[in-house]
Parts: C-alpha cells; structure tokens; sequence
C-alpha cells in the first residue's frame, strides 16, 4: 500500500521539484508533456522552479525557431510542447474539440444551424497557411456570415482546426494578442494519427505515476483509459492507495523515500502538478483545488514539505514588484524563512530591474494589497 506521502515524494521526484535538473527545455518538455501556458508567464515559472541556472531566452528561441510551440492539447488548453507531441497529441485531442462549437450551450447556440463542414471548410481558407491575428480572422468571418457573431466563429474555428499560437505571444515579457496558424504548415509536417493512446498514458505515469484511470482522465479529458492501460500490459504494475484504489505505474518506476526533504518551490498558476489528478491528496492536503477563477487572477501555489501551504500573487508597481503570501496553515519560522527565500529568488528572475518585496500575510488573508 501506497501512503499519500509516498505519492507525494514520487510526484515531486519525478516532476523535477526535490531537485532542479540538467535538462534542456525540450527535454524538460517532453518529460512533463507540456506546460501549461495559457498565460505567458507560468511556463517560464515552472522552467525555473524545475531547470538548473534556467535561461528563459531559451524558450523564446525555441518558440521563434519552431523548436517550441504553444497548442491547445490536454483539457482543451494551451500547452508549451514540441513539434513532435503537438503532431501526435492533438489527433488524439481534436475530436473532443470539434463537438464543443455545434453544442446549444456553446455561446447561447451561435452556431447551431450552420454546417459544421462547411464552417470548417472556410475557416482552413481564411487561416491558409500563413499566421493570422484574431482581429483578422473575426473581420473575415463577418463577412462570411454577417448575421452570425463573429466571435463565435472565430471560437468555432479555433476548435475545429488544429492551431498554434505563433510568436511574439509566449515569449520572455511577451504578453501580446494571440496570433494563429495551422499546425501543419507552421511545423511543415503532417499530423500523426497513428501515436498511440497508450503511449501517453505510459508517459503520463513516468511524469505523474503512479496514478488511477480517473487521474489520468482528469489530466487529459480523454476516454478510453481503461482500454490504454491493459494494452500496455506487463510495461505497468500496480499499486494499492491508502483508500484502497488501485494505482498503476511504469513497471521500472522508482518510488521516492517518503522522509527526502522537500524544498520550498512556488508554483506558477495553473501548474500541471497541482491539475492532473482527479485525487490530489498527494499534493494538495483537503485533496480539492484552488478554484479556476483565483488561476485566472494570478494566484499561484506556494509547496512547503511538498504539499501546498499557501498562495502567493506578484503586484507590479513603478518601479517596485511585491510578492505577496497568504498561507493556508500555520507555518514554522524555518519554513517562513525558506518561503521568503525562495520569492525572493523568484523575484530576482522574475522582476530583475524592479525593487523586490515579499509579503507574508496572516492566514487566510486576501491577497489583494
């Protein structure tokens, strides 16, 4: 049987969080297939959270030499991957796609009615295969269909078709408006249908493992897990959790010593590590989750003996970046000392030019100043 510190070391081990690593950004990519990247900022936040003497002027090479590309994938958002995961993830991705724009609840049924064909058909003509801005592709659908929401259009194609954001989006300091263009042309390869689901899964268990098939369902928001793991056979082995479920694994995976120490380390928002288990005790101690809406304002996660301890927000003010922390459980002086250290450092990488300022707030306060 499995103890939940146990996953909680193992998790950590394997996601470069014990320990920062020699790995290269793609590298490091791969291994996590993909970082969440919504917003610019996260990725670079859990680069350097997991990536010794990190450069974020690699990623904004990788992103201008197509080394790296942002692309919707697992749960319908926007990943930082390679070229290869994002030709042989996204078949597995498009089909849940493609339902979301013809449903009723899908923007007060704008598109009902329309052909989704035909929809799909112009927008691969108005994309072609040169990067376009979304004010662009709205303007464009507009007239196409002037007595549709061009928004809506706009939202519909992005789901039908496989897309990338382009640079500058997604660089270091680059927060622009997004710019789209077909997979295909921008990486100037096919996309890859025959990559198996279970491959993923065997991945997503070297990264996350062990794991249930509700776990690796809630990480990617795909079907069919169940199949995936007996097709990989004697490759997994099991285990059994605290809570009597079973848990499966690579077969040659190591599990961590539940006693290694854990640094602090502090997340950026919507981090995969806090997101992609349906149980998340093994990091987060009530096993629920910040919800979506405090991700969306910024608020990130701040681990202390590996479990999330609190939250934390930078404000950028002239000239003056203040890192503010509202734990979530009483802390030690030692561990207060070590988060303080640890903003400090995230500072410095995140706000060099600006004078630096941490916070450390009474339990439960607002993070707002």
């Amino acid at each position: 049987m499995l103890s939940t510190r146990v996953l909680n070391r193992t998790l950590l081990s394997r996601q470069h969080l014990l320990e920062r690593s020699a790995l290269t950004v793609p590298e490091m990519c791969d291994h996590l297939i993909g970082l969440q990247a919504q917003d610019s900022t996260p990725p670079f936040i859990g680069l350097w959270s997991r990536i010794t003497d990190f450069d974020p002027m690699t990623v904004s090479a990788g992103l201008d030499d197509h080394s790296l590309v942002r692309i919707t994938l697992m749960r319908g958002t926007i990943h930082l991957v390679t070229p290869p995961d994002a030709l042989r993830i996204a078949p597995h991705v498009q089909p849940e796609l493609e339902k979301v724009p013809f449903r009723k609840g899908f923007n007060f049924g704008a598109m009902v009615g329309l052909d989704p064909e035909e929809v799909r058909e112009r927008g691969e003509a108005v994309l072609g295969d040169e990067p376009m801005a979304t004010a662009d592709m709205r303007a464009q659908a507009a007239v196409l269909w002037p007595d549709r929401d061009a928004g809506a259009v706009v939202q519909t194609w992005l789901y039908q078709l496989p897309v990338l954001q382009t640079p500058p989006r997604g660089k270091w300091k680059d927060n622009s408006r997004p710019v789209w263009s077909r997979v295909e042309p921008w990486l100037g390869a096919p996309l890859d249908p025959t990559y198996p689901l279970a491959e993923l899964v065997f991945r997503y268990l070297r990264a996350f493992g062990p794991a249930s098939t509700m776990d690796m369902q809630t990480w990617s928001k795909l079907t069919g897990m169940k199949k995936a793991v007996e097709q990989l056979g004697d490759r997994l082995r099991t285990y059994t959790d605290e809570r009597g479920r079973t848990l499966y694994d690579v077969a040659d995976g190591e599990l961590a010593d539940p006693d290694l120490p854990a640094p602090v380390r502090l997340l950026g928002w919507y981090d995969n590590v806090v997101l992609s288990h349906q149980d998340r005790t093994r990091i987060v101690p009530d096993g629920g989750a910040m919800p979506l809406q405090a991700f969306a304002t910024q608020v990130s996660s701040v681990l202390i003996d590996g479990f999330l301890s609190g939250l934390y927000k930078v404000f950028l003010e002239k000239g003056l970046a203040r890192l503010r922390i509202s734990p979530t459980r009483p802390w030690s002086a030692s561990e207060r000392a070590s988060v303080e250290a640890e903003a400090h450092a995230l500072l410095a990488f995140l706000e060099a030019d600006r004078e630096p300022r941490v916070e450390i707030l009474d339990m439960g306060v607002d993070l707002r100043p």
